[in-house]
């Protein structure tokens, strides 16, 4: 699940002119702030500086509009700058407010953040809330003044006490990260509960977040999906692709794959990179829609070439099995390394193997342990297994048992059934740890608890021979049995003897028969021989 984010790092402005202010109608006076601005404005001279002297405030202002939209006259930023400064000379707080705006986006003007600043500033001590806002980005991101989170709170604090919704939801933010503000939950939650009232899009996603985690509220999952639908019926792609997950998990709402992917398809058509990868998952596991390793391969695409390192390595994977794109193992190394790179433990492993086995790379040992350490170092269990595997072989590093060991251990220890196993292996022989039979029948039941075949047959071993364990005949057939049952040929021929002899089980030759019969036909010549003896 996405988390809120900062927006305010990355906006440059909080709303555009035209919905901060109503564009002024020449031809009515009812939509006009001056009627006789508008009826002088096309017999007036542009430079006609003592006509505009006379002029008020207001009437300045509303010629900058006037001209800033293109309203009775052609569309000219130049122009709207030299009345909007008329204006803002003149104490007029709107008009200091836009000249700042213009300012900060380089519209008429060149683009000066210091001199936003200074008019942003002189709008927002005035009490203009959009000045108070604009005065607060500056500050949190040091454009035009030195930058100062603190300083940017107090602005923010201002504007939202008047109600500006951009500055409630900031305010939250910085409340929900601790940033200029000691953090605290609850205002972050109040602020953004301010900002989603009134229909702010960002903060309605944020406090979904907040309910989904119980930051500053109770926790509840039902009023998540409701305030993140809030935001993600506007558009809000975050929004969209937290629902999608609600829908999917069945968190707060009852699991649905088709709304999952609906609300992930329509985040990632505006260009999400995490909703184009979970969009891509839900089309390779056919949920929510019928299997399409095509569509998949096409939204991992698009995640992977944003940057998406989970995109990366799967569209890695769907190169390699050939799935929804030509087969290519050269693609599916350069989109697995560009994975591993951002330090996906995941591609790391599958780099390390690529370069073990000379698949879409050139083989070479040494780059293989190179990712392999990369990923173990991650905590990555295969990563572990794998460079502790090098380790035992002597492949890309000189043997050394005691490594081999060490990494195999960690591997184990996240249950990793290959170094459960092999860890068995090694206490056994006493290769890199000290030869210890109990810890190999106790790393042998780790391993053969999760079913691995190996591993039943060594433990039936231990217990039939009462090797690292008290000898017991019943417990040696039933792990025999259950490596039997999976096929393996040594068990089979083992537990045919335990029926053959009666040990742990009632003497059966015809049950003697059939495992010995079982073992036979994989070739297990003892298995023969056995049969032979019984008459067979």
């Amino acid at each position: 699940m996405r988390s809120t984010k900062t927006t305010s790092k990355t906006k440059e402005k909080t709303q555009t002119k035209s919905n901060k202010r109503t564009a002024i109608k020449s031809n009515s006076s009812s939509n006009t702030k001056s009627t006789s601005s508008t009826t002088s404005l096309n017999n007036m001279s542009r430079n006609d500086k003592n006509s505009t002297m006379e002029r008020s405030a207001e009437e300045n202002y509303n010629l900058g509009d006037q001209y800033y939209y293109g309203d009775g006259v052609s569309q000219d930023y130049t122009q709207a700058i030299y009345y909007y400064r008329k204006s803002a000379e003149q104490g007029n707080a709107d008009a200091q407010s836009d000249l700042g705006w213009m300012y900060s986006k380089g519209k008429g003007v060149e683009r000066n953040y210091m001199e936003a600043a200074y008019w942003f500033r002189k709008a927002a001590e005035q009490g203009d809330a959009y000045g108070q806002t604009n005065v607060g980005w500056l500050y949190l991101n040091g454009y035009g003044v030195a930058q100062n989170s603190t300083e940017a709170a107090n602005w923010f604090r201002k504007a939202a006490e008047q109600g500006d919704a951009y500055a409630q939801s900031i305010l939250g933010e910085m409340y929900l990260h601790g940033e200029g503000v000691e953090k605290n939950y609850t205002e972050a939650a109040y602020w953004f509960h301010k900002a989603a009232d009134q229909g702010f899009a960002e903060a309605q996603k944020n406090l979904g977040y907040m309910y989904l985690l119980g930051r500053g509220v109770e926790q509840n999952k039902a009023e998540a999906v409701n305030w993140y639908r809030l935001a993600a019926e506007q558009g809000n792609a975050d929004a969209q692709n937290n629902l999608g997950y609600m829908f999917l998990y069945g968190d707060g709402v009852e699991q649905n794959f088709t709304e999952a992917a609906k609300w992930f398809r329509k985040a990632a058509e505006q260009g999400d990179a995490t909703a184009q990868y979970s969009l891509g998952l839900m089309c390779q596991d056919g949920y929510g829609m019928p299997q399409d390793y095509t569509d998949a391969a096409k939204w991992f695409r698009k995640a992977a070439e944003q940057g998406n390192a989970d995109a990366q390595y799967k569209l890695s994977i769907l190169y390699f099995h050939g799935k929804g794109v030509e087969q290519n193992a050269t693609e599916a190394a350069n989109w697995c390394r560009k994975a591993a790179e951002q330090g996906n433990a995941d591609a790391q492993t599958i780099m390390g193997w690529m370069y073990q086995e000379g698949n879409g790379v050139i083989q070479n040992s040494s780059e293989a342990v190179k990712w392999y350490r990369k990923a173990a170092e991650q905590g990555d269990a295969m990563g572990q297994y794998s460079l502790g595997w090098m380790y035992r072989n002597g492949y890309g590093v000189a043997q050394d048992y005691t490594e081999a060991a060490k990494w195999n251990r960690k591997a184990a220890e996240q249950g990793k059934v290959n170094a459960l196993f092999d860890m068995g292996v090694m206490y056994a022989n006493g290769n890199g740890v000290e030869q210890n039979l109990a810890e190999a029948a106790n790393w042998f039941r780790k391993a053969a608890e999760q079913g691995d075949t190996k591993s039943q047959f060594n433990l039936g071993y231990m217990y039939e021979n009462g090797e690292g364990v008290a000898r017991n005949y019943t417990e040696a057939t039933k792990w025999y049995r259950k490596s039997a049952e999976q096929g393996d040929v040594y068990a089979q021929n083992n537990l045919g003897w335990m029926y053959q002899n009666g040990l742990g089980v009632e003497k059966d030759k015809q049950q003697a028969r059939y495992w010995y019969q079982k073992a036979a036909e994989q070739g297990h010549e003892e298995a023969r021989q056995r049969l032979k003896a019984l008459g067979y």
